[in-house]
């Protein structure tokens, strides 16, 4: 049977965290869920503690000192849910940007149709974002189109943070080798795959601006994606043997 765990990072959470765990607990397919805490003041971590008690084999916490980087959280993650036996690992936003119930879809996308790799896409059906100020979906959107071009990968969400990745790319991919650390590494992990030859597939969904909480981006973010891709372009990709 395969066990599927969703990682979530967290940075000062404590408005959302309690629910995206029940809302992601509720699903009818069982998923566990991995929170990596970045040193919240607020409490996150705390919350997540106090909720391991009722679901103690679903809900793991990692926690770490400091805001380490979005990248760096998940390859922390990617590296424990390899150790600990996970055949489907997922990426997923706590502020509810991202539905949990089309964790189900990308599930399916690549349980039950062949993908490798499944992408919460927004724009492989048009723009589909919700409460975004039009400059913001303007520069995300143009900013895919840029890496498309840059990089020739026909992946129209190239910077989309709410993934599936089937246990081989992650043992395929040289986790150590991945360098950007921001929003780059979304763009870097699936232009790795793309280039290793695994089957990536873009699912539709709708994407919501957080309600509650304050949001993690910055212009320094973006600056890393730019330059990044353009070295991308020129690296030598290799997979773990």
């Amino acid at each position: 049977m395969d066990r599927r765990i969703v990682i979530i990072p967290t940075y000062n959470e404590k408005e959302n965290i309690e629910a995206i765990v029940r809302k992601v607990f509720s699903l009818p397919v069982e998923f566990h869920i991995l929170v990596i805490d970045d040193g919240s003041p607020d409490g996150t971590a705390g919350i997540v503690k106090g909720l391991q008690a009722e679901f103690p084999k679903q809900l793991h916490l990692l926690e770490r000192s400091g805001k380490q980087g979005l990248g760096t959280a998940y390859l922390t993650g990617f590296r424990w849910s390899l150790d600990h036996g996970y055949d489907y690992v997922f990426e997923m936003d706590a502020d509810f940007s991202h539905n949990p119930d089309d964790l189900l879809r990308l599930y399916a996308a690549c349980a039950e149709e062949g993908a490798d790799l499944a992408v919460g896409s927004r724009y492989c059906n048009g723009v589909s974002v919700v409460n975004w100020p039009i400059g913001r979906i303007i520069m995300s959107y143009y900013a895919s189109a840029y890496v498309r071009g840059v990089l020739n990968m026909k992946v129209y969400d190239t910077t989309a943070g709410f993934v599936c990745y089937s246990r081989k790319v992650l043992e395929t991919i040289d986790l150590d080798d991945v360098q950007m650390k921001g929003y780059g590494f979304q763009i870097e992990m699936k232009y790795t795959a793309y280039r290793l030859g695994f089957k990536i597939r873009e699912v539709p969904i709708i994407f919501i601006n957080r309600q509650l909480g304050t949001s993690k981006m910055s212009s320094g973010i973006f600056g890393e994606a730019f330059w990044g891709v353009i070295k991308l372009r020129f690296r030598k990709i290799k997979g773990r043997q």
